[in-house]
This record gives structure tokens, sequence and C-alpha cells, in this order.
């Protein structure tokens, strides 16, 4: 830098490099990089900013010296206090200790700290805002409640996620270079002894997965937070996660499919993956599980997922008619689907036509008077007490699903369209440069998902008319509906090749329904804070697959994340060479401690 003027910024000096007070908010606050890039592009531009803050080569000289030491490889991101892959040149302005990984790793925690408080506050405003006109309604129809207290700061979900979650990273970073340390120290010559006298310890701690599961614990912490929806599915993703990049872990080194045999009878080559093989699998066994969850167990039902389907349901669920008499009852969604549970219990009683039979009292169970304003008017050609629910103006259930199509795949068509249209703004050079491609996948992926939605939900609500017809009454009364959505998994073919994000999304949250129905049916036990060990077995198990196999993670934004979190900065090591000349990236440099 030129030399300073007299309204330039202050000049280096030993105080303004030894002042305890600067260099602490420094370390913890900003490294030397971003802030030369701050005052590049902020402090520079304005004088007052200009003459009060620290010049860049002060903030150079409190962080790192005048000469910065270059680490090599991912130890050296990890071990701070080695020689190995490290240049030894030293000078003494340098700040011992003033941006070492200790640092760094409070700093980011930090950052992670105000970042995920800063973005609930933002959500709690949007929320607040979208469901304002909600609230109005209540307060004016006298149905609202008092306002509410205000809750105590250390009970603020805003406040233990967000200290939840940073503390995740930082205890992480530290067990993780912890038990690396250690590993490293044992592995020493000058250790023999130890590892003689305790072979079990010694083998367990010089793990090359040790540091992985030792820094797992650090998910325990994932228990400041309440225990509330987002802490389970928080924990069943990150499971999800986990199995997954264990599978593509067993799947890249044959442990799936094995090896094909070559000319002298020993393994030659991995066998490929069948070509039929996918997440798209999962939607049968998910697609059944909530379809029985949601007639029998709905509080243990996600909410969210039911309204869309009831929403784009309108052929099986009738609205109340213009012309319905406002002095009677119509019966509301959930009132027939609940009907329809209480026909399984009854065995599917059959449908007796008040239209054929005025005179015949009891045409109806006293259990299923909710749906009378339904069946009351079916056709009488009906037979089958679910058809004259579901359709009771149109007596043939093939016309039905029919219709169903022509309502409803339009809509989701539209529906998807705008989707995919709002995720591809971020790919504009693609439209740009490849337009026709670029739209007919846009188009194809939009009629594939509505093909698969519509199909599904078509599928789930048909099987039961035709199970009513087809099947005898005894013969799985309550079970017909994970049959039926079994059979409307199958839907997930059309898009199996694009459409394992909704695959994976349906399998977490029918795995969390029915892990709730499990406690609530009593075949198993809730332990007390249970998804927080799944948390903790997610992290072991990410862990331990990125150490043995980097690329079984397939999202290369994953890897750096890992290697982020892991304190080996936001690097993809699985792909990139270690051995880098002359990287300028503050996450792989080393001082001394």
């Amino acid at each position: 830098m030129a030399s300073r003027g007299g309204g330039g910024p202050p000049p280096v000096t030993a105080k303004s490099t030894s002042d305890p007070i600067l260099r602490n908010a420094l370390r913890y606050t900003i490294s030397a990089r971003e802030y030369a890039l701050l005052h590049k592009y902020i402090i520079s531009r304005s004088r007052m900013l200009k003459r009060r803050a620290p010049s860049v080569d002060a903030v150079q000289k409190i962080m790192h010296g005048d000469q910065t030491r270059k680490g090599r490889g991912r130890d050296a991101a990890t071990d701070d206090g080695g020689d190995v892959g490290k240049e030894t040149t030293t000078t003494p302005a340098a700040v011992v200790g003033a941006d070492d990984y200790n640092a760094r790793a409070v700093r980011h925690s930090i950052r992670v700290f105000v970042a995920t408080g800063a973005l609930m506050k933002l959500y709690g405003i949007v929320t607040a805002r979208l469901l304002m006109g909600k609230k109005q309604d209540m307060a004016t129809s006298g149905s609202a409640r008092g306002g509410k207290k205000k809750q105590p700061l250390h009970k603020s979900p805003t406040l233990r996620l967000s200290l939840s979650l940073s503390t995740i990273l930082l205890m992480y970073r530290l067990l993780f270079r912890f038990f690396t340390r250690l590993r490293i120290h044992l592995l020493d010559p000058s250790a023999a002894p130890f590892r003689t006298r305790n072979p079990r310890t010694a083998n367990t701690l010089t793990s090359p997965y040790a540091p992985a599961v030792g820094a797992s614990l650090a998910g325990l912490a994932l228990g400041v937070y309440p225990s509330q929806q987002l802490r389970v599915s928080i924990a069943i993703y990150a499971l999800f996660r986990a199995l997954e990049f264990g599978w593509n872990c067993a799947e890249d080194n044959g442990m799936i499919w094995g090896y094909e045999k070559g000319v002298n009878g020993r393994p030659d080559r991995k066998r490929s993956r069948p070509a039929w093989w996918g997440s798209w699998m999962l939607q049968p066994l998910a697609f059944g599980q909530l379809l029985h969850a949601v007639v029998f167990d709905r509080d243990c039902f996600p909410s969210a997922y039911g309204d869309f389907i009831f929403k784009n349901s309108t052929a099986y669920l009738h609205a109340k008619p213009e012309d319905f008499p406002a002095g009677m009852k119509w019966p509301k969604v959930y009132e027939i689907v609940d009907s329809l549970a209480q026909m399984a219990r009854l065995n599917w009683p059959p449908f007796i036509s008040p239209t054929l039979f005025p005179n015949k009292e009891d045409t109806l169970p006293p259990s299923l008077s909710a749906i009378a304003p339904l069946t009351s008017g079916a056709h009488p050609l009906i037979t089958s007490l679910s058809c004259a629910t579901l359709h009771p103006s149109d007596p043939s259930c093939s016309r039905t699903f029919l219709t169903f199509w022509l309502r409803s795949f339009p809509p989701l068509t539209r529906f998807f369209l705008v989707v995919y249209s709002a995720m591809l703004l971020p790919k504009f050079s693609m439209l740009y440069h490849f337009p026709v491609k670029t739209l007919h996948n846009l188009v194809s992926s939009a009629l594939r998902m509505s093909a698969f939605l519509t199909g599904s939900i078509a599928t789930a609500w048909s099987s039961i008319c035709f199970f009513q017809a087809w099947f005898p009454r005894t013969f799985l009364p309550t079970q017909r509906f994970f049959l039926g959505g079994f059979l409307a998994g199958f839907w997930a073919l059309i898009e199996r090749r694009r459409g394992r994000g909704v695959f994976l999304y349906s399998a977490r949250v029918s795995v969390d329904s029915l892990w709730k129905v499990g406690v609530k049916r009593r075949w198993w036990r809730a332990m007390k804070g249970g998804d927080v060990w799944v948390f903790v077995l997610a992290l072991m198990l990410t862990g331990v697959v990125y150490e043995r196999d980097a690329r079984a993670v397939r999202e290369g934004n994953w890897r750096k994340g890992i290697s982020w979190v892991r304190g080996e900065g936001w690097k993809d090591w699985g792909v990139e060479p270690e051995d880098v000349e002359g990287e300028d990236n503050e996450e792989l440099e080393v001082k001394e401690e």
C-alpha cells in the first residue's frame, strides 16, 4: 500500500498489533482476507471510516504477521500444532494464535448463531404478515383469545435454535481436532508402551474413523432446542442423508451388487445397478402408510400433506351445493374420512338406497350419520356405501376416475409449471443459451410430476370403491387402505428419473408418521431425547462415510459443507488435489500456537 498521508488510516504500530481488545475483537469477528474486501468496497469509500478504522496492513499484522504460513493438504487445515506439510518460515511480528483453528471455529459459530437468528426472525415476520388476515377475522368474530404472553428470552425457540446449531458447529470442530491430534500422538513411536499395555483402547483411538465418531457427540447439542416437530424433522432428514451416503459407499465398493467374474474366474468389475432400481421404490410403502394413517390416525399425519391432497380431490370430496338448505349440516372433508374409517370398522356395510326404499328406516348405521346428506340423494344404481359417499351422483367408478383426471391434471400442471419456472431463475443462462431444450425439459418435468400426483391420488380414492366392490366384506377391512396407497405409489415410475427429491420427502414424512403411530398404539416406546440420538447417529455415519470415501457424497456442495464443518475449509477434498500451492483460503492457513 502507498505510504500514509495526512488523512489516511493510522500507521501500523507495535501497540496496534498487541492491543488485546482490538486483537480479540478482530479474531472472533472477521479474518484478514474478509477485512481486506470490506476495506476495499466499504471502508475506503468513507473518509470518516477510513480515518478511524485500522488499515489492511494493520489487521494483516495483527492476524498473521508480515508473512503467513501456508498449510498443505487436509491435515494442515485440522492440525495447527504439527509441522508435517507446513512451511516453517515465521516472522517476529506475527501475533501468535491470532487466527488459529480455535479462533476460526468460534468466529464461524458466532456467524451461524447470528444468521440463524436473523432467518428465524424474518420467517416469523413473513408468517405473521401472511396470517394477519386470519387473526383479524378471529378477533372480529370474538373467537380470538387474549394477547399472547411474551416468552422469556431463555425459552425463545429462535434463541435456542440459534444456540443449538452454533454449539453443534463449535463442539464438532473442537472434538474433531482433539481426536485427530490424539490419534497422531498415539501413532507416534514414543506412545508404543501405551499401545502395548492397552491394545483395544489404542486400536479404537488410532482408527481413521475415531475423529469422526468422537466429533459426532457434538450432535447432543441439538437437545438445546425444545422437543418440537422441527427437531424431529432435522433428525430424520440427517438420518436419511446419512443412510443415502452409506448406501452409495457400499454400492461403490461392490457390497450391494457384487462383482462380475473375469476370464480367470476372479472378480473383474463391479456389476452395474439394475435399471429399475431407484428411490421411486419407496413410494408404494410411503403412500400405503400415509393413506392408512390419514384414515385411522390423523393426529399422526402431517396436516400440510393432507391439505394438498384434499384440495386436489374435488371429484371425490364434494363441496356443499349452492341449493343445499342453510339449516342442514354438510359433511366436512375430515368427517368424510372419519366415516370411511368407521365403514372399515363395520366391515363395509352395504348401501341401502333411500330413493328405492323411502319407508325403510336405518338405511345408514347411526355412527355414519355425518354422511347422510351425501348418501340420501345418491344414485339408486349404487350398491357400495363408499361409492355413495365419494361419488353419489355418478354410479360409474371408472367415469369418476376419468372426471378426476380432467379436473385435477390441468391445475396441477399449471402449478408445477410455475414452481419449475421459479426454480429455473438461478439457471437463467441455460434458458439463454439453450432455450428449446430448457423449455422442453421444463414442460416435460411439469407434465410428468402432474401425471404422477394425479394418478396417485386418483388411484388411492378409486381403490376404496374397487375393493368394496370386489373383496369380501371381512377381507382386510382396514388394511385395504394400505393396499390402495401401495398401488398408488407405483405411479412414481413416471417420474422415476427426476422425482428423487419428492420421493425422499414422502419417505421422510412417512417414517415420521409411522413412528408416531407406533408410539400411539404402543408398538414401541418413545425414548426421551431419541431424536437427538438419531441425529448423533446420522452425524457419525456421515463422518465415517466421508472419511472412507468422500465421493460417496454425490453432491459437491455437500462435500464442501462437510469439509467446512470439520474445519478443513470450503473445499471439495473428494475431487480436488490435496497438495495445492499458494492456496489463498483462510481455512487452510495454519498458525503457530
